[in-house]
């Protein structure tokens, strides 16, 4: 027998195949979708930079050469509005989030709305009235749209895409490709709060404690971040496929491994609960106001201290560390004392999320 070539996976068939939910879930279908058919023929250096947003020549920022980033986003969230938020808010926050973990400055947004014909003008209206509450809260305005309505039946209510505009400085450099063996990785705050917020909406669940949304505009928080000088590597907002996924994704970027040690991931209980009951994995669940930060281990205390100052980063945690590791895994040291491959979402663990 031929030896089977190492990480294969089959290719995408695009004469007789078919677009399902996995290829927007977050995890390795989206990855592939996005590599043979929209990265092959749309390639180019921006694009081939591979973050959550490209950076761009030509800027000036306080009178100093700087850099333009800019990123841009779908959304499709359901049911629409949502313990914690709805897809107004939501919609400005991970488009700002997105250009913001770049190391950016978000300055102006663009929006553009799909409508179903018969959509109720009351849900329209508290919809824009959340996205404007939230752009004004960040500080970032919707400068520019463009509206569109199909027919009934040709849409699911509404869909949004926002696209963000921001300015990086010259000499700032942030990104997956960054990463380097003892390097120490932290996140903001608990994972999962998100995703089980929608499921639970969406099937009509109750718990003792209510769970809500982190919907969040994180700019600020990690202003707080780059003002420390910290040897920063890394800044992700872990949403579809959640913290496991995107973590994969960095160590693809940079060709290492990562270790991480579950009981210091914090996870609310009314979560964890709830994921046990939906038969979920809350390493797979989205978020959309919290942060993965990769740095520098000398640079993590202050890092750490700085977060957890923050409204948004109380519940801040160190989570693991980088390392050498040639296959690129990410482990996970179980509460029973074993280790455990945590490898891409395979499937599709909670569509229509984000």
């Amino acid at each position: 027998m031929s030896e089977v070539k190492r990480g294969y996976v089959r290719p995408l068939d695009l004469k007789h195949g078919r677009v399902d939910m996995t290829h927007g879930s977050g995890g390795r279908a989206m990855v592939q979708l996005i590599s043979e058919l929209f990265t092959r023929h749309l390639g180019n250096a921006y694009l081939g930079q591979g973050n959550d947003g490209a950076v761009l020549p030509a800027a000036i920022l306080n009178g100093k050469p700087a850099r333009l980033v800019m990123s841009t986003d779908c959304h499709v969230v359901s049911p629409l509005f949502f313990p914690g938020g709805d897809i107004g808010c939501l919609s400005v926050h991970g488009t700002l989030n997105d250009v913001a973990v770049m190391g950016a400055t978000p300055l102006y947004l663009a929006a553009g709305f799909i409508l179903e014909e018969g959509f109720a003008l009351a849900e329209l209206a508290r919809i824009v009235e959340s996205m404007a509450r939230a752009a004004h809260a960040a500080g970032v305005p919707v400068v520019t749209g463009d509206t569109k309505v199909v027919e009934r039946g040709k849409g699911d209510g509404i869909f949004i895409t926002t696209t963000g505009v921001g300015v990086l400085p010259d000499g700032l450099e942030l990104g997956g490709a960054r990463v380097r063996p003892g390097d120490v990785v932290m996140v903001s705050g608990s994972m999962g709060d998100h995703g089980v917020a929608i499921m639970s909406q969406r099937e009509n669940l109750t718990f003792e404690a209510s769970i809500e949304s982190d919907t969040a505009a994180l700019h600020g928080l990690i202003a707080q971040l780059l003002a420390t000088g910290a040897d920063i590597r890394c800044l992700r907002d872990p949403t579809r496929g959640g913290l496991a996924s995107t973590l994969n994704e960095i160590a693809g970027q940079s060709g290492v491994g990562m270790m991480l040690h579950e009981k210091a991931i914090p996870i609310k209980p009314v979560v964890a609960a709830a994921c046990e009951f939906l038969g979920l994995d809350p390493l797979y669940v989205a978020n959309e106001g919290k942060l993965i930060v990769i740095c520098a281990a000398v640079d993590a205390p202050r890092l750490l201290a700085t977060l957890r100052a923050h409204p948004l980063g109380v519940h801040a945690a160190v989570i693991g560390e980088v390392t050498a590791d040639d296959h690129h895994f990410v482990q996970l040291t179980t509460a029973f004392g074993g280790r455990r491959i945590v490898d891409w979402l395979a499937g599709d663990q909670l569509p229509r999320i984000c």
